[in-house]
């Protein structure tokens, strides 16, 4: 008999290297997730509940199960709970296809990648606790919209639709973003996966739209360690991705001002 895998087993498979080098979505999807629940030890099942809503008297055929004891206790009669079932959460997923997203320093996956493995895995989850997943894939434009929907077939087009993505054009998250917000009337959860090498002022407007709406918004933002620390030592040339300007400079005399820069546009 194979022996289970240990909490800290799963952790060392996690790596973004490791989870990089497996190519089907959906086995990185399970592997994530799984994992990631076998840390936590709970139920994946746990985003599924109901609410009390009110007491009936017990009428012959009821479950036992929903018998409330304690009112029995009380009055000496028999009653039985009913419950409300809760609406099951919306997920609204974004996915950021722009040039820069192609980008990947020397033995790590692309930012695309890492956005593709992310949503895969929360899809994963999200489908497991029976909640509906919708998925919008932009660049400049809404590039395609898959709607919210809770079937467990649904995951296969989702994990299609990330498998088949492919980076163009520039960043632009707010028209993808108001595109979404006009449609969803009903609350839920909002998850955009993007560098944001945007216009952000545009985009936390868009964003507070959801807000306003009722939404939870979670932003993840992906970037290369590259990107964040600037450890080029020899001259180069650098290349704007999605607009294909080039800067020819030695990184030592640009690194402070990038540095300052890409630390204000985090802030």
């Amino acid at each position: 008999m194979t022996p289970a895998l240990r909490t800290e087993d799963y952790v060392k498979y996690l790596s973004p290297e490791v989870i990089s080098r497996v190519s089907s979505l959906e086995l990185r999807a399970r592997l994530v997730v799984e994992g990631f629940l076998v840390g936590l030890h709970r139920s994946p099942y746990h985003g599924f509940s109901v609410e009390f809503s009110q007491r009936r008297p017990y009428m012959q055929g009821d479950p036992l199960k929903n018998v409330d004891w304690k009112a029995y206790g009380k009055t000496d009669r028999y009653f039985v709970k009913q419950y409300e079932e809760e609406t099951n959460l919306r997920a609204y997923f974004f996915l950021d296809l722009s040039r820069s997203m192609a980008f990947g320093s020397k033995g790590m996956p692309t930012k695309l990648d890492y956005g593709k493995s992310l949503l895969a895995s929360l899809a994963y989850l999200s489908l497991k606790q029976r909640d509906a997943v919708g998925l919008t894939l932009f660049s400049d434009r809404p590039i395609s919209v898959a709607p919210p929907k809770a079937a467990p077939s649904h995951l296969k087009t989702i994990l299609a639709e990330l498998a088949n993505a492919e980076s163009e054009g520039k960043t632009d998250a707010a028209t993808a973003l108001d595109e979404v917000a006009e449609s969803s009337n009903r609350r839920g959860l909002v998850v955009v996966v993007s560098d944001f090498f945007d216009d952000l002022d545009r985009t936390l407007g868009s964003l507070k739209r959801f807000r306003f709406k009722g939404h939870e918004t979670v932003v993840f933002r992906i970037l290369d360690p590259a990107e964040t620390r600037f450890d080029f030592r020899r001259d180069a040339t650098f290349l704007d991705m999605e607009t294909g300007e080039k800067l020819a400079t030695h990184p030592g005399q640009i690194r402070r001002a990038y540095l300052d820069a890409i630390r204000e546009h985090l802030e």
